[in-house]
């Protein structure tokens, strides 16, 4: 039986116009999106909006900076761009696609405007067999102090996105011909400790909560995808490489799914 080691985390949250003033867009970091061939010819195109730094949640990081002297940055940075390269790589099958992270010069700007215009909030997460966007509910109070609180008792719940100024989407759609939209909301790794046998080797969940808008706002998709790995692997690159593509070719089937069942609604 194992035990969740729960650790209640706390996000710093600001004002929408000094909200990302202390987050930093890495340039040190190359991913090889632009690399990679995309489906021109289809209907549709996709823009992948990579989560907050400030949204990323770890239980491993000492364990990390143990076996690769990397301090919280850039295990994040890592994490965050390795990410980012395996929904593109698992999207573009699909549709053409493009990412904030492909050039972080050139969309820097376009990049710290959306998240200025991002609120969140936690959702049932939505049973994916019949999906229905979630409802906001009631009497919700996350925000303490000027500071988001992400309750300890999260179970059944997820952080979902809702854009406060639907007319960032359609200024996206007159500028890159993006008509559906991928953020990538939140990021979690958290561990489960054995109960009693203390030689067996502790479990790690890998979880992303996410949230796919049409260009007019309308959310066809959202809730979590996660995926499981050995407590033995501690460096970024070999956790992205093997674990997060299960993810990515998950919401990549979501997002299909939920377009066909737009254009099946028309």
């Amino acid at each position: 039986m194992l035990l969740k080691k729960t650790i209640p985390f706390l996000f710093a949250i600001a004002a929408a116009n000094a909200s990302y003033a202390q987050t930093t867009i890495s340039n040190s970091s190359t991913p090889n999106l632009s690399n990679e061939p995309v489906r021109k010819t289809t209907a549709h195109k996709l823009l992948i909006v990579p989560f907050e730094p400030r949204m990323y949640m770890s239980q491993i990081d000492h364990k990390i900076n143990e076996e690769t002297k990397w301090n919280q940055k850039k295990i994040k940075e890592n994490f965050r761009f390795g990410l980012d390269e395996e929904l593109y790589k698992s999207i573009k099958k699909k549709m053409e696609v493009m990412s904030f992270l492909d050039d972080t010069t050139k969309y820097k700007k376009d990049l710290v405007t959306t998240y200025e215009k991002l609120s969140y909030r936690f959702d049932k997460i939505p049973d994916q067999a019949k999906y229905a966007a979630p409802k906001k509910e009631k009497d919700q109070n996350y925000v303490q102090k000027g500071q988001l609180v992400a309750v300890t008792e999260t179970d059944g719940k997820f952080m979902n996105a809702e854009i406060k100024d639907k007319s960032l989407l359609t200024g996206f759609n007159s500028k890159y011909k993006t008509d559906i939209f991928l953020f990538i909301n939140q990021f979690d790794i958290t561990t489960e400790m054995p109960a009693s046998d203390l030689t067996t080797k502790s479990t790690r969940t890998l979880t992303v909560h996410y949230t796919v808008l049409t260009k007019d706002g309308k959310e066809i998709n959202s809730g979590i995808s996660k995926t499981t790995f050995p407590s033995d692997i501690n460096t970024p690159s070999k956790i992205a490489d093997k674990y997060f593509s299960k993810i990515a070719d998950e919401i990549a089937a979501r997002i299909v799914k939920a377009m066909n069942a737009q254009a099946a609604a028309k």
